[in-house]
């Protein structure tokens, strides 16, 4: 009797431990169907080039602050993640696989806003342009990869035009080339709207300074990148256009304005191979693959395939890696940034 006694108050134990279970798994998945779903929220529009990591990163619970900027090390694999806010750390980096490796968090940074990794190759180092209003604002950084700061470009809090002091008023963006020379858009709804071109020994060699809609004028010019055919190609923002430009001399190439007509470039990066454009819209929320055109031509844009985000997820930079052709994309909406995987040639463009 004892015994059956005892049989039966387990049984109702159990019962009672399974059903408490299941109410538990019940509000789990209540609450994780509420909230959302960003990273499956996306949709393939064209010739399809990338699908979506869902294992990157690891954690996305991380980020913490919003998230602007995005830079990749193909040769340590490593990823640089650039992010504002109230009381956290301004750069998180990543493992290629998605763990966290290391947060910056230096007092050095007032708001970062474009983040780029140079010569990695050799002697890696990242570049962030700083667009806060604050004792470390209006300059463009240099740090190791471990955080510390190594160069400013620009004069520290203050706001300005000048070139000899350096000044700049929420530069956007930085490109440093593999030759050492930097290329930097500074404008990013401040004072000034210009492409600057600096040697290696941080000497002007050319500069396109003028607000307008004319060529070779800029209103808001918000990302750079360089081909391997020496051409200069900046998402002029506010004139909802790119503009192309000779790196060596400066002189203007072209414009390609027919596939911003709903909403303008954010940023501009080439995939390893040179074959194509990746460009963010931050408004309509989409990640357009742009055919690049041969040496010698600029012609108009023309679009092979688009990525269509979720609604707010609000896209802003992105960055390669070089090696792979992953995409990184940094996404203010959604306070994150995400990983994408190439299709073409069993994942990668090389």
């Amino acid at each position: 009797m004892k015994r059956r006694s005892h049989n039966c108050l387990i049984a109702t134990t159990m019962g009672t431990f399974f059903l408490l279970m299941m109410v538990l798994y019940g509000t789990i998945n209540s609450q994780q169907s509420e909230s959302p779903s960003y990273k499956q929220d996306y949709r393939l529009l064209g010739r399809p080039l990338y699908k979506l990591d869902i294992s990157w990163p690891k954690y996305p619970e991380l980020f913490s602050g919003e998230v602007f900027g995005v830079a990749v090390d193909q040769y340590s694999g490593v990823v640089y993640v650039a992010q504002r806010g109230e009381a956290v750390p301004h750069v998180l980096v990543f493992s290629y696989d998605g763990e966290l490796l290391l947060a910056w968090n230096t007092s050095t940074l007032d708001m970062p806003h474009g983040i780029f990794l140079a010569n990695a190759d050799t002697n890696p180092t990242v570049w962030v342009t700083d667009v806060g209003k604050g004792p470390y604002g209006h300059c463009v950084k240099q740090y190791s990869p471990a955080g510390t700061l190594l160069q400013v470009l620009g004069t520290p809090g203050k706001a300005g035009s000048g070139l000899n002091p350096l000044e700049f008023d929420q530069p956007a963006e930085v490109f440093v080339h593999s030759s050492g020379e930097i290329y930097i858009v500074d404008g990013d709804g401040g004072m000034n709207n210009r492409l600057i071109k600096l040697s290696p020994d941080l000497e002007v060699l050319w500069i396109h300074g003028e607000k307008g809609q004319g060529l070779a004028q800029f209103y808001i010019p918000h990302s750079v990148t360089v081909d391997t055919f020496h051409r200069v190609w900046v998402a002029d923002r506010g004139n909802k256009r790119i503009q192309v430009f000779n790196s060596v001399t400066g002189d203007w190439l072209g414009t390609w304005g027919s596939c911003f007509t709903e909403d303008a470039p954010y940023s501009v990066r080439l995939t390893p191979d040179q074959k194509y454009f990746i460009v963010v819209q931050l408004n309509t929320n989409q990640i357009s693959v742009l055919k690049a055109p041969p040496v010698g031509v600029i012609g108009q844009c023309q679009v092979v395939s688009v990525i269509q985000l979720a609604e707010d997820v609000k896209p802003h930079l992105v960055d390669l890696d070089l090696k792979t052709g992953a995409l990184f994309v940094a996404e203010l909406g959604a306070q994150q940034a995400q990983k994408f995987t190439p299709f073409s040639l069993g994942g990668s463009f090389l």
